[in-house]
This record gives C-alpha cells, sequence and structure tokens, in this order.
C-alpha cells in the first residue's frame, strides 16, 4: 500500500511545472506587444512615428522587421522556462548536500538501519530521496520474502529503483526540448531576418540606379544586423541554460545510480 502511495505521489510529481503550449502562446503573444508597445513607442522615433528615424536603441530594435517579435518571444521563452527549470531541479534536488545525503545513505545501509534510512529519506524532500525510499522500501518487503531466491530478490530490487527513477526523470526533464530546440532553431530564424534585410538593402542599391538611396540601404543592413544580434544572443543563452540544467539533471542520475547500487550491494550482503 505504502508503494502504491509513493508511486501515485511520483506519477503526480512528474506532470508538474508549466503547459507547455500554453506558455509558448502567451510568450509570443507577449512578444509581439512588446515589439509593437515598448520598442514601438513614439518616444524613440522622430517626429513620434514609428517611420521616423530612430532616436534609441530601442527604436533601432523595432527597425529590425517582422522577424524581431519572434525572436523576442524566444528571448521570454528562454527566461522563463529557465526560471521555471531552476525552481523545479531545484526542489528536485532536495534539501542539503546531495553527496552528505548519499554517504549517510550508505553508512545506514551498513549498519543495516533500513528504518532510519526511510525517514532520511523523507527529510531528504527530493527525487533521489523519492527513488531511494521506494527501493528501501522494496528491500523490507523482500527481506521477509521467503517465496524468492536471492538472485530473483535483487533482480526485483534492481526493477523498483529503476521504475522509480524512470517515474522521476520525466520531471526533471519537461521542457528541456524548448531550451534545446530555440538553441537550435534561433539562428537560423534570426538568418531569415537578416536574409530580408540584405534583400532590402540590395534591393536599394539597384531601384537607385546610378545613384543608390544610402538611406534604404543602410536601413536594410541595419535591419540585418539587428535580427544576427538578436539571434545569436538568444541561441547563445539558450545553450548556455540547457548545458547547464542538462549537467544538474546528470548529478542527480549519477546520485541515484550511485545510491541504487549501494543498496543492491547492501541487500546481497545482509541476506
Amino acid at each position: 500500500m505504502e508503494k502504491q502511495q509513493l508511486t501515485q505521489t511520483n506519477s503526480a510529481r512528474k506532470t508538474g511545472g508549466l503547459n507547455p503550449f500554453i506558455t509558448i502562446v502567451i510568450l509570443i503573444a507577449l512578444g509581439i506587444l512588446i515589439y509593437i508597445f515598448f520598442f514601438g513607442a513614439k518616444g524613440n522615433f522622430q517626429g513620434e512615428t514609428v517611420d521616423g528615424k530612430p532616436l534609441n536603441f530601442m527604436g533601432i530594435i523595432h527597425k529590425g522587421g517582422i522577424i524581431v517579435p519572434i525572436l523576442i518571444s524566444f528571448v521570454l521563452m528562454v527566461l522563463v522556462f529557465s526560471i521555471e527549470r531552476f525552481f523545479i531541479i531545484g526542489k528536485a534536488e532536495g534539501t542539503g548536500s546531495l553527496t552528505r545525503f548519499v554517504n549517510e545513505i550508505r553508512k545506514l545501509l551498513d549498519k543495516n538501519q533500513i528504518n532510519d534510512a526511510i525517514s532520511l529519506c523523507d527529510k531528504q524532500k527530493g527525487s533521489i530521496g523519492n527513488v531511494v525510499k521506494e527501493g528501501l522500501i522494496s528491500y523490507k518487503a523482500l527481506a521477509n520474502d521467503t517465496t524468492l531466491n536471492k538472485e530473483q530478490k535483487l533482480a526485483s530490487l534492481n526493477k523498483t529503483i529503476e521504475e522509480a527513477t524512470t517515474l522521476e526523470m520525466p520531471m526533471l526533464e519537461k521542457n528541456m526540448t524548448i531550451l534545446a530546440t530555440i538553441a537550435s532553431i534561433g539562428t537560423l530564424v534570426a538568418l531569415m531576418g537578416t536574409v530580408i534585410g540584405m534583400i532590402k538593402a540590395f534591393f536599394a542599391l539597384g531601384d537607385g540606379g546610378g545613384s543608390p538611396d544610402a538611406a534604404a540601404l543602410s536601413v536594410g543592413i541595419s535591419e540585418a544586423l539587428v535580427n544576427t544580434a538578436l539571434g545569436i544572443g538568444t541561441s547563445a543563452l539558450a545553450i548556455i541554460m540547457y548545458n547547464f540544467f542538462t549537467s544538474k539533471i546528470d548529478t542527480l542520475t549519477f546520485k541515484i545510480d550511485e545510491v541504487g547500487l549501494s543498496i543492491q550491494q547492501s541487500f546481497a550482503s545482509h541476506h
């Protein structure tokens, strides 16, 4: 019964976090509004009209064209989902040092103090604590099981730990694909804006005949560079955050594997 309750708790936890579809739609709408009302504010342009010459950097960004709202939305997505992952993974790490927790669990296992180890898992309140607790509950049940031999008990214990880990991983990895996707397509979307800007620039060269329109030429080049800068910055930020959170997830996974192996070794030596 206790194992079933823990499994239900883990199943509920893995569905936590922001709903990606709703969040993305909201952020795209917010990016468009920021582009229109913040970067496109009248005070950012000469003559207080978006057709005027930009007076500051915000006006220059607004002149980047129709791709800029998409890139602004990408920046917002990276920020929002990074903050969400920071809190979710931080919660999954639980309280206190993971290394200290693993060492204390090992000491209790060496003394065969399973109940104390389960109590320590309750205090840890993280993903590793959840996995270890379910493994220890199975440990107790298998220790009193007379229907299985030692090899079968070890196989059952290993399966329990693997299943508990599988239940925790979706919660840790949720929305990570969004950061990875933005890291990949951010520069490609920006490249589209860059190409559009360069098309405008070359059109200005040819449209003027013998005397190119210098103003139109500079606007096209400026649009291209604004998109390039936003795309590179967005992709770089997404790559940094993705690698940061991947590293933290890998650390958690390693600790879970480490303590899971200790549980199996302890069971093999004591039973």
